[in-house]
């Protein structure tokens, strides 16, 4: 079993400039510049678990994934997979941390975080 713990989220929209408007309007999220495509959301001026909003891509073009931080990416992509998981992006490499993205068996979508 691999321990994890929800660390972000990440929203896709086919709108991400409305949908970062609107969470801001009404729920008083702090909407960063973009980078990567990716706008950083904070969440109850940071007293809650952060994340962003992406434009989605063909794969998953809107929804919410939930970011796990494992300790080893590989193991549980391994896991996943051995568990009915199927693997939607292999590892990527970022410069503080590694991505993945996995559905699991019932159809929900999860990135996987490993930090450097």
């Amino acid at each position: 079993m691999i321990k994890s713990k929800v660390v972000s989220f990440e929203m896709n929209s086919q709108d991400p400039d409305k949908a970062a408007a609107f969470y801001s309007n009404v729920f008083g999220w702090t909407i960063g510049e973009p980078k990567w495509g990716y706008s950083e959301a904070v969440t109850n001026g940071g007293d809650g678990i952060n994340g962003g909003i992406v434009h989605g891509p063909s794969d998953y073009p809107h929804g919410i994934r939930l970011h796990l931080e494992v300790d080893s990416i590989d193991n549980a992509l391994k896991e996943a997979v051995q568990n009915g998981a199927q693997i939607v992006r292999e590892k990527m490499e970022f410069e503080e941390f590694y991505l993945a993205y996995i559905v699991d068996p019932v159809g929900v979508g999860i990135g996987l975080i490993e930090n450097k």
